[in-house]
């Protein structure tokens, strides 16, 4: 498909059938970015299971604004689903595999941070 039939399809979308669906676009960003904003309040770096947890507030944040729209719902509860399976697999990889920056690995010299050598084990 040419960028001009992509352009105008993404235009017909957001102006069309889903504009109304999901009420005014900056109101709905604006809600989507509080959410996001508090969700982020005390939180240092993303993992999936975050993304996931996102993508649904992202959700929830239609489901406010917009007209009602099952489809929000639906996939509210899909984002909700990938949340537990990615917090599953976090989980799971924590307990066999220690972050590659985790600090108990390393040691301050003078000529900076080193790897310990019974960290290798």
């Amino acid at each position: 498909m040419p960028a001009k039939e992509v352009l105008e399809t993404a235009s017909a979308l957001v102006t069309g059938d889903r504009a109304s669906a999901h009420g005014s676009i900056p109101e709905t960003h604006e809600n989507i970015a509080r959410l996001w904003n508090g969700y982020m309040y005390n939180k240092d770096e993303l993992t999936a299971h975050d993304v996931a947890n996102m993508m649904e507030l992202m959700k929830v944040a239609r489901r406010k604004n917009g007209a009602l729209n099952m489809d929000d719902y639906v996939d509210g509860a899909g984002y909700a689903a990938v949340a537990y399976e990615c917090a599953e697999a976090e989980e799971s990889k924590e307990e066999t595999t220690p972050h590659p920056f985790d600090p108990e690995r390393f040691r301050l010299t003078e000529e900076g941070f080193r790897l310990r050598r019974d960290a290798l084990s």
